[in-house]
C-alpha cells in the first residue's frame, strides 16, 4: 500500500506544528527561568528561594536539547525533500549525509543528553540544601557529566553510521547481516533519499532506555519516600511514568519500522509515532522540572507578600487602636450597639464623632475615615494624628 503524497504531507505538517509549539512552549519557560533568575538576583525577599533557582543552568539545557531533538524531526522528513521545497535543491548523496547527521544527532546525542539531564535534575532533588548543590560549579559539572555519559552512545551511533555498511559485505555470517540492520536511507523512484531508523541503532538505543528506566525507577522509589506533599507526589508519578512508558514505546515503534518500505504507510504511521511518544515525554519533563518548580516558588514569594502586607496591615490596627484609647476625652469614638472601638478598629475602619462643647443635643457630624485612604487629607490643629479631622456643624 503505497503512501500517498496527501498523508504524508499530512503527517509532515502535523510533525512541523507540534515541534513548532514544542519550540515556543520551551522559548517561553527560558524567558521564565530568566525572570525569576532576576528576581532572585535583585530581590532580598527572593534570597531563600535561590536554592530553587541554582539549576537553571541544566534546566535551559533540557529545553535545548528538546529543541534540538525535535529540528532533527523536521529535517528528517520527507515532505522537505520533495519537488520545489527546502532540501530537494540537495543532491542524492547529500540527502543520504543528512540521514546520517539525523541518526548521529538525534539517536546519538539529542535524546541521551535529552533523558540524562532529566535524570540529573530529579537526582539533584536529593541534595540537601545546606550542601549548596545548586551553584555555578554544580551545573558545570552536572553538563559535564552529561556529556561524558552521552559519549557511548554517541560513539556506538557513529559505528554504525560510519562501519555499517562492512556487515553487509562478505562470506562469514557477521557480514551477512539484512539491510535494514545498518540501512540509513533508500532511495525512490523520485531519486529521493528516504530517511530510515537502522535496526542495529535503535537495538543500541533500547538498551540505553533500558537501563535508564530502571535506575529512574530507583531514583523516583527514594523520592517518593521524602516527599508527603500529594500534589508533588502526583508530579514524581506523572514524571516517572511518561519517561519509563514513552522512551520504550519510541524505541518498539522505530524497531518495527524496518518491517516496512520507507515510501510505504506503515512506515510513516510507526515514525509518527514514535515521533509523538517522544514529544510527550520531552513536554512532560519540561513541565514537571521546569515550569511548575519557577511557578511554584513565585506563587510561594507572592504568598509570603500577601502574609506580610495583612501581617503589616494588624499591626497598624493594632496601633491606631492602642492610639484611639489614649485621645482626649471630647474625641468620643463612635461605635455601634455591641461593638467596642477595637473591634471597629480591626474591621477596617474607624469612626469619629466630635462635638462642640456649647452643644448639649445628642446630634453630631460623623466622619468615617478608610485606613487606605488616611493620608488623603490633613488634619487641622488640635486634633489627633492619622484618626480623623473635626467636621462642624453647619448653621442652619
Amino acid at each position: 500500500m503505497p503512501l500517498t503524497r496527501i498523508a504524508a504531507d499530512a503527517l509532515g505538517v502535523v510533525t512541523i506544528c507540534l515541534v513548532a509549539l514544542l519550540f515556543l512552549f520551551g522559548l517561553f519557560c527560558i524567558l521564565y527561568l530568566f525572570y525569576f533568575r532576576s528576581r532572585v538576583l535583585r530581590n532580598q525577599g527572593f534570597i531563600q528561594l535561590g536554592y530553587f533557582s541554582g539549576p537553571w543552568i541544566i534546566r535551559i539545557t533540557f529545553i535545548l536539547f528538546t529543541i534540538l531533538w525535535g529540528f532533527g524531526e523536521v529535517v528528517r522528513l520527507n515532505l522537505l525533500k520533495q519537488e520545489g521545497r527546502v532540501l530537494n535543491a540537495l543532491s542524492l548523496k547529500w540527502q543520504e549525509t543528512v540521514c546520517k547527521c539525523y541518526i548521529v544527532s538525534s539517536l546519538g546525542f539529542a535524546e541521551p543528553c535529552l533523558f540524562l539531564t532529566l535524570v540529573f535534575l530529579l537526582r539533584a532533588s536529593l541534595q540537601k540544601t545546606e550542601s549548596a548543590a545548586f551553584n555555578e560549579k554544580w551545573n558545570g559539572k552536572t553538563a559535564g557529566f552529561v556529556l561524558l555519559y552521552c559519549l557511548p552512545m554517541f560513539l556506538l551511533q557513529l559505528f554504525v553510521i560510519l562501519l555499517g555498511s562492512l556487515f553487509n559485505k562478505g562470506d562469514s555470517f557477521v557480514n551477512k547481516l539484512p539491510h535494514y540492520f545498518t540501512r540509513i536511507a533508500t532511495k525512490d523512484e523520485d531519486d529521493i533519499a528516504l530517511c530510515t531508523y537502522p535496526l542495529l541503532s535503535t537495538i543500541f538505543l533500547g538498551l540505553f532506555a533500558t537501563a535508564l528506566s530502571a535506575y529512574l525507577f530507583w531514583l523516583g522509589r527514594q523520592i517518593l519516600n521524602l516527599i508527603i506533599n500529594k500534589g508533588l507526589q502526583k508530579r514524581v508519578y506523572t514524571l516517572i511514568f511518561s519517561v519509563s512508558s514513552c522512551f520504550p514505546l519510541r524505541v518498539l515503534f522505530l524497531g518495527l519500522s524496518v518491517l516496512s518500505r520507507p515510501d510505504h504507510f506503515p512506515f510513516e504511521t510507526l515514525a509518527f509515532l514514535a515521533f509523538l511518544s517522544l514529544l510527550c515525554c520531552a513536554g512532560v519533563g519540561i513541565c514537571m522540572l521546569v515550569y511548575w518548580p519557577v511557578a511554584d516558588c513565585l506563587a510561594l514569594r507572592n504568598l509570603q507578600d500577601v502574609e506580610a502586607r495583612i501581617r503589616i496591615s494588624d499591626e497598624y490596627n493594632d496601633t491606631i487602636s492602642l492610639i484611639s484609647n489614649r485621645i482626649p476625652a471630647r474625641y468620643i469614638v463612635e461605635s455601634s450597639p455591641g461593638r467596642s472601638s477595637i473591634a471597629s478598629a480591626k474591621r477596617g475602619s474607624i469612626s469619629f464623632r466630635t462635638l462642640e462643647k456649647e452643644e448639649t443635643t445628642t446630634g453630631g457630624a460623623f466622619v468615617e475615615l478608610s485606613l487606605n485612604s488616611l493620608s488623603q487629607h490633613s488634619s487641622p490643629p488640635g486634633s489627633p494624628q492619622l484618626l480623623g479631622w473635626h467636621m462642624l456643624r453647619p448653621t442652619m
